[in-house]
């Protein structure tokens, strides 16, 4: 059974990435998608063969060469898969990326890129707590998806970001996050020029080097520290004007003294999906000016101070390096981000990330970045069903559930599978049984949901 569901979507569906792949490598492709879609638990090539029938198959080694063989672009799938989500919910506005890393723990002497590295779940500000993994650099769509009522962190372009110490024994020069992260977001803006593209980032990127290779290609926002070194624009240069142009103008007070200046001037407004999708009252302050350290490029942009009138989070402050932009867009850009730690832990908990078992370089590679990208790949075929109406929330008595989920989506597409395998199947086979309709479905709703 080479994946059924695809055979009857894949115009819609797959049938973009079938250039990637030669045509016996392809027909492999499908039946470990939909055996990663169908999979409980571990995603390894053994569990996808068995959840696909393809258990008692001598050519089994051939599935493991799709990822640890062949020779296939990951970073050309990447391009294909933004554009088809750009298309779906993006079509207007602003593109809105976020980005964002996470520690897949790994341990292994063959994993070569794996490094040890602080855990962001079990530390905090006074306990330190180490985690030996891979480190990956994630790019998501942040859209609204208009069945599920929130936005969305749609991953599409994911790197391995490998550790000092592989760098090293390789004898390569350390790629830092910071570097990653200019490489990817000049990569984006030249596949979707002409668009524009906002990148929303903690304060981990927030780099006056990075900000200043890509501000003329796309708009960042990000968290800027209250001390920062902010100053005045530079006076237009007088003809004939004899040495350098200045860099900068006068210095500016800084934000902490902002906010303890009775004269700064705030603004209210009503922050919409904040933290747990409610609405939130803030007062905010803004301003344009540059940023500037000695030795580094110069960054003009938009600071904006944020405090709450009931005093339940501590003040923050925000740059946007398009000058232009509203308090309003800032804000609404930055909320979204946090839908990207909500894709993390669904991956791992419907797509098993950090239950893989490959052990190449090659394979460590292309595993997880195609799994997080199935997560995306999950939502537009669960955006297809929803448009015939075959999205259901699942709800209890004891759990009133309104709106759908991840959880719903995966469940759908994988009903929508086993449906297609049924029907596919001759009525003159005799090897069929009937089931009573109530156990039939508790089955394929246990069978559906399992994580």
């Amino acid at each position: 059974m080479i994946g059924p569901i695809f055979d009857r979507r894949s115009a819609g569906w797959l049938a973009p990435f079938q250039v990637l792949f030669t045509r016996p490598t392809w027909q492999r492709v499908l039946v470990l998608v939909e055996g990663a879609i169908l999979t409980p638990h571990r995603r390894t090539i053994s569990a996808a063969l068995r959840a696909t029938g393809k258990s008692d198959g001598a050519d089994f080694g051939l599935y493991h060469a799709v990822l640890n063989r062949c020779h296939w672009s990951a970073l050309t799938a990447a391009r294909i898969l933004f554009l088809m989500l750009v298309d779906r919910f993006a079509a207007a506005g602003p593109v809105v990326i976020g980005l964002d890393d996470t520690i897949e723990r790994r341990w292994g002497a063959k994993i070569k890129a794996r490094g040890i590295y602080r855990d962001p779940v079990r530390s905090s500000h006074g306990h330190f707590v180490k985690a030996s993994g891979l480190r990956w650099l994630s790019a998501m769509l942040l859209v609204p998806v208009p069945w599920a009522g929130r936005v969305w962190a749609l991953p599409f372009l994911t790197v391995l970001m490998a550790s000092e110490r592989a760098a090293a024994m390789r004898g390569v020069r350390h790629k830092t996050l910071v570097d990653g992260a200019r490489q990817m977001m000049l990569q984006i803006a030249r596949w979707l020029p002409g668009r524009p593209i906002v990148i929303v980032a903690d304060s981990a990127f927030s780099a006056i080097d990075l900000l200043a290779a890509v501000r003329t290609r796309v708009s960042v926002v990000t968290r800027i520290r209250l001390d920062a070194r902010l100053f005045a624009p530079a006076e237009p240069r007088e003809a004939r004007t004899i040495g350098r142009p200045r860099r900068n103008g006068e210095r500016l007070p800084t934000l902490a003294e902002r906010l303890l200046d009775p004269q700064t001037t705030w603004k209210t407004l009503i922050v919409h999906g904040w933290y747990g999708g409610t609405e939130r009252r803030v007062e905010v302050a803004t301003g344009v000016a540059v940023w500037s350290h000695p030795g580094r490029p110069i960054v003009p942009l938009r600071w904006l101070l944020v405090r709450d009138p009931l005093g339940l989070f501590k003040p923050q402050a925000f740059l946007c390096t398009d000058q232009g932009a509203s308090p309003e867009d800032i804000l609404s850009w930055f909320v979204r981000r946090w839908a990207i730690e909500v894709t993390f832990a669904e991956v791992r908990r419907h797509l098993g990330v950090e239950t893989q078992r490959q052990w190449s370089d090659r394979a460590i590679a292309r595993t997880t970045p195609v799994l997080l990208g199935l997560y995306a790949l999950v939502t537009v075929w669960a955006d297809d069903l929803h448009q015939s109406q075959a999205l259901v929330v699942r709800s209890a008595k004891w759990y009133r559930k309104t709106s759908l989920t991840f959880t719903d989506a995966i469940a759908a597409v994988r009903r929508q599978i086993w449906a297609e395998a049924a029907f596919r199947i001759s009525p003159q086979r005799t090897d069929s049984a009937k089931i009573p309709s109530h156990i039939y479905d508790r089955l394929a709703d246990i069978a559906c949901y399992a994580a």
